[in-house]
């Protein structure tokens, strides 16, 4: 049997268990309240059902079954108390709501509370079952500990090879850009001269986009679009046309008007004009393309014309279709990109988009999990993290300096702490602690030394990170904090987590320790 058949098993075996548990504790409440169960039983059979499914509902969506992803009786435990308060937070508010305030405390309470002393003790059974199992298999040495593996991942730009160089019986494209398709874009032209080796690419296999889906099938080592990427209704499967049609380690060239330049465009109107016009982009060019409902509406109109794309979704959008970014600079109020392909399209099947995302990130034993968030970044811009390593570095606090992602708003939402509050989702599921490690994602992990990559994966990230009780400057900083928080952890858990959550809300509230 393989481990997500097992964990299937368990967690079902735990719902169903859980559920007779829940009926077993109702019924010897109702039998052992001193009075008539033939009065109590039909009054209290309706709301306990729906007492049932709401328990059930709200412990799978806390993972609360999921008895497999735990360790210890210890989170056995966090995750009973966790999802069992909110289970009875949300009883208490139906109360409420309903004005069932005549309801037996003895019946709703003995029935959660003794519901939750059999959970108890069917986890802790479960885990010494396991530790049982666990120390046979080592003794007996059926089974090694399994050495982990860290994942390879790049820092920087891919290496692609030099293009070769021309057959005699080839010419160059460099000669006809400059004469022919070029002569009046001379600033354009000296842009690709400098970032392309023109004197390397074949006229034979280079081209312009005149028209959508009008593309040689030949692996080109050149494409050149002049349209705008603004008036394409699906920007991806252009890119991805792109794509198909530049052979490896080929060129691609584009252009876009960027969202800094339509916002310089407005700028030029009087202020009386000028703030409406820009609320007005900002609601309908912004908000609604990424809006379910709100988004038909918007393409319905504009047919995907004149659409509103900031620089770094532009570059995000380039390097989720497998393209590595060259260069990039503003010439005659546009924005032209070269890049090359160095892969096919990825397969992600949610790019974050609308405004609550979701980040994939590294969590404990190397797994993956997503953490919710509120965007504070232009779409696309996850897949822009090597560039903009290799194009700015850290800065002090570990953040990539004059990170262009960030949007203006989205540096309110980080100071105030905005952005972190749909985490409480991972919090709520178990999947984060309240307090530990930031959850980073694959890129930031591999800058870690193997070692803290290591000791990293053996905790679970946290909600509020350690950053904020030392307030460390630089990258190395940063690490030697984690590296004194984990050990100190390992050695006195609940007493390390304590002193640091009071040590960041302090920090916090009277130092002005943000986010940035």
């Amino acid at each position: 049997m393989n481990s997500n058949t097992k964990s299937t098993r368990i967690s079902l075996t735990f719902l169903v268990l859980d559920l007779l548990f829940a009926t077993a504790a109702f019924l010897f409440v109702i039998w052992y309240k001193p009075a008539s169960r033939r009065v109590y039983l039909p009054l209290y059979i309706k709301p306990f059902l729906g007492f049932l499914f709401l328990w059930f509902t709200t412990s799978v969506a806390g993972h609360k079954y999921k008895l497999s992803n735990k360790e210890s009786f210890r989170e056995v435990l966090d995750s009973i108390f966790r999802v069992n308060a909110v289970s009875v937070s949300a009883v208490f508010a139906l109360i409420y709501l309903f004005e069932r305030f005549s309801y037996s405390k003895m019946i709703v309470f003995g029935t959660i509370g003794l519901t939750t002393v059999f959970e108890i003790i069917f986890g802790w059974f479960y885990i010494l079952e396991q530790e049982i199992i666990s120390s046979l298999e080592q003794s007996n040495k059926i089974l090694s500990k399994p050495k982990y593996v860290y994942p390879h991942f790049s820092k920087g730009k891919i290496k692609l090879e030099e293009l070769p160089k021309l057959r005699e019986d080839e010419l160059s494209i460099l000669e006809n850009l400059e004469s022919h398709f070029l002569t009046e874009k001379g600033e354009l032209f000296q842009f690709l001269k400098v970032k392309i080796p023109l004197n390397r690419i074949a006229k034979s296999k280079s081209d312009f986009v005149k028209s959508f889906g009008n593309i040689k099938k030949i692996p080109h080592q050149l494409l050149i679009d002049l349209h705008r990427i603004n008036d394409f209704r699906r920007i991806n499967r252009h890119f991805h046309q792109m794509n198909k049609a530049v052979g490896k380690g080929g060129y691609f060239v584009g252009c876009v008007e960027s969202l800094e330049e339509r916002h310089r465009k407005i700028a030029k109107f009087p202020i009386f004009i000028s703030k409406p016009m820009y609320l007005f982009d900002f609601i309908f060019q912004r908000i609604f393309p990424k809006i379910p409902i709100l988004k038909e509406i918007y393409f319905f109109i504009l047919k995907g014309k004149d659409r509103a794309i900031s620089k770094a979704e532009t570059l995000g959008r380039i390097c989720y279709c497998g393209f590595q970014i060259v260069s990039v600079k503003e010439i005659e109020k546009k924005t032209y990109f070269i890049c090359r392909k160095y892969s096919e399209p990825k397969e992600d099947e949610n790019p974050s988009y609308g405004p609550l995302i979701k980040l994939k990130r590294v969590a404990k034993n190397g797994k993956r999990i997503f953490v919710y968030k509120f965007r504070t970044m232009h779409p696309y811009s996850e897949y822009l993290q090597d560039y903009i390593h290799e194009l700015n570095n850290l800065e002090s606090g570990g953040k990539f300096k004059e990170d262009f992602r960030i949007t203006s708003w989205g540096k309110v939402f980080r100071k105030l702490w905005i952005d972190e509050l749909p985490q409480l989702i991972n919090l709520f599921r178990g999947e984060i602690s309240l307090v530990g490690i930031r959850a980073l994602s694959e890129h930031y992990f591999s800058l870690y030394p193997p070692e803290m990559q290591e000791l990293r994966t053996k905790f679970k990230p946290g909600l509020v990170p350690p950053f904020y009780a030392d307030m460390p400057k630089t990258f190395e900083e940063i690490i030697e904090s984690e590296r004194e928080y984990l050990l100190k952890k390992m050695e006195k858990p609940f007493s390390t987590d304590i002193k640091y959550f009071f040590k960041i809300w302090w920090n916090i509230i009277f130092k002005k320790a943000r986010s940035r």
